[in-house]
């Protein structure tokens, strides 16, 4: 699959852009002199010039650049690419990190027209290799890349304030990549249920993550709500997971059964509950590890063999 480029948009505001015709992709940051560049996932979003012209069929009157997209191309569908699908556009390499976007606030071109297919229709990409792109230049689709991906959650009000280094994520970050997977956000937020349950919606649903660990707010403080944010968001349940957890670490620690982590299913993503200490994050994940790739392929419908131990 193959598209055009009908515009290069930028700004050095956030906010609408203008179209420059050309600009340089720089790499792990975006388009040069854009606002929305950064060490983040977000860094170029795009939109499909099909869609585009179809809302203005329908009277929008909106120009390039008006939905703040950077990127508007013909003949390819964004919505319907995975996360992971690698866009090749002369030197550069962009690699799909989101599909849509929640709108938090209502632009003006939702207001005209009750209506803003940004939210829907638009993608975002992380610059892999770098190069110019520019007005009329093809751009091409490749294939998803193969690993397993998932995003790293630390819960605490402590190291989200800056007043405690949080241990538990990197150890979990480290442990996940020496199983073969790509770890492509590792998030540090309080104790709040409707941050947590936001962020998990947002890495199962448009980030399409694989699997989401999170770390604390398990336990029997006021303040631990991980399991009721998660709980809250699940789609399935997967108990089995929280209880092979829990029936590990009671042969370390009777404390174990204070845990009340939870593992669920939301859409194709596994989310499991995690302690907050490293040791037992840890134990938790040596324990699990190697049999959640199973799970995970099962889910996805990449196999269909159960069978095994």
């Amino acid at each position: 699959m193959q598209g055009i480029v009908k515009a290069v948009c930028t700004s050095d505001v956030k906010g609408q852009k203008q179209d420059v015709q050309k600009a340089f992709l720089k790499k792990e940051w975006g388009l040069e002199g854009d606002a929305h560049g950064g060490t983040w996932h977000r860094q170029v979003s795009l939109l499909s010039y099909d869609k585009v012209k179809n809302f203005n069929d329908d009277g929008a009157g909106v120009n390039h650049g008006d939905f703040g997209e950077n990127l508007v191309v013909e003949g390819i569908d964004f919505r319907a690419l995975p996360v992971g699908t690698l866009l090749k556009c002369g030197d550069a390499l962009l690699e799909v990190t989101q599909i849509g976007k929640e709108c938090h606030t209502r632009c003006g071109i939702f207001h005209k027209m009750g209506d803003c297919i940004m939210p829907r229709e638009g993608i975002f990409a992380r610059v892999l290799e770098e190069g110019e792109v520019k007005v009329g230049e093809v751009m091409h689709v490749l294939p998803a890349k193969s690993s397993l991906t998932a995003a790293v959650v630390t819960l605490s009000d402590k190291g989200a304030a800056g007043e405690r280094e949080d241990e538990s994520g990197g150890i979990i970050k480290e442990m996940l990549v020496d199983a073969g997977y790509k770890v492509d956000d590792v998030i540090l937020l309080p104790d709040e249920q409707k941050k947590i349950s936001d962020t998990l919606i947002t890495l199962c649903d448009l980030r399409q993550m694989d699997l989401v660990i999170t770390t604390g707010g398990t336990g029997f403080a006021k303040r631990d709500v991980t399991p009721e944010a998660t709980m809250g968001v699940a789609q399935r349940n997967a108990p089995g997971i929280a209880e092979a957890i829990r029936a590990h670490s009671l042969q370390i620690t009777g404390r174990a059964m204070l845990s009340r982590g939870v593992s669920v299913i939301r859409g194709d993503t596994i989310i499991v509950n995690l302690p907050g200490s490293p040791k037992a994050v840890r134990e938790s994940l040596e324990y699990i590890l190697p049999h959640l790739q199973h799970g995970i392929e099962i889910l996805t419908n990449k196999t269909n063999e159960c069978g095994g131990n």
